[in-house]
């Protein structure tokens, strides 16, 4: 997916909002076993939460940008304090409708 307009991004934070982070960036970082849960995670549901954790070497920006590039169509949607939303859409039956 190419990264969301700014219209479709408050869309996705909005719908984000009341979600818990389901996984844990912790001191290993952005590992090949975290992307495959992440990856995981994804074949049921569309948008993420992750949380980052302080005894990690990487910020929460760069956890971010090491995640969206280690998983193929995964767009960064927010990051604030130590969360990081995502979003990939499904590519047979996207259940989240985006504005266009």
């Amino acid at each position: 997916m190419s990264n969301p307009t700014s219209k479709q991004r408050a869309h996705l934070r909005s719908l984000a909002h009341s979600l818990k982070p389901i996984l844990q960036v912790g001191a290993e970082g952005v590992s090949e076993a975290f992307l495959e849960s992440l990856d995981e995670a994804f074949n049921t549901r569309e948008l993420l939460k992750v949380r980052v954790l302080e005894t990690n070497d990487l910020d929460t920006r760069e956890a971010a940008e090491a995640i969206r590039d280690g998983l193929e169509g995964v767009a960064v949607v927010q990051t604030i304090g130590r969360t990081v939303v995502l979003y990939r859409p499904d590519p047979d039956d996207p259940e989240i409708e985006l504005p266009a």
